[in-house]
């Protein structure tokens, strides 16, 4: 098996806990980071699914679109009379155009519901991370020692 370069045997964690920087809570920070990356990872999991199911009632409406075309095609062979064959193909095109509009429909519907989905998600851990950060500064906040008074002023 081919090593791994060295970048992957780099613990980032301890490198941060090494620099100490004060008032920063590194576990707080790489935890954050690690719900940021899982709710990404989520997010592309519920788009990729949605996609997934759009393709799939796509094939599926095509495929029964096939089939309504062999049986029209077959009942239009069995026409005689050239006013009634207009008249169908015309009722027929009709009928076509009216469940082509439904189905973009429905696709715009399945593609806005899975959108509207990963976007609630994401928007969800947004607001997480904000109220992460808030929290993080007030304990940083808390933690300075209280400012020195200068010399000569009266409290």
């Amino acid at each position: 098996m081919a090593k791994q370069p060295e970048f992957f045997d780099f613990d980032f964690t301890k490198y941060l806990q090494d620099m100490k920087i004060p008032g920063v809570d590194l576990d707080a920070v790489v935890e954050s980071q690690k719900k940021n990356v899982e709710a990404l990872t989520n997010a592309n999991r519920l788009a990729f699914e949605g996609m997934q199911a759009v393709m799939q009632r796509q094939a599926e409406l095509l495929r029964q679109s096939m089939e309504e075309y062999a049986k029209t095609a077959q009942s239009m062979g069995d026409m005689k009379d050239p006013q009634q064959a207009m008249a169908r193909q015309t009722d027929m095109a009709k009928q076509a155009f009216e469940r082509m509009i439904s189905n973009m429909r429905e696709m715009s519907e399945l593609m806005a519901k899975s959108n509207n989905e990963v976007f609630e998600l994401l928007n969800k851990r947004f607001s997480e991370t904000l109220e992460e950060m808030k929290g993080m500064m007030d304990k940083a906040e808390a933690a300075k020692p209280a400012a020195r008074k200068p010399a000569g002023s009266s409290s």
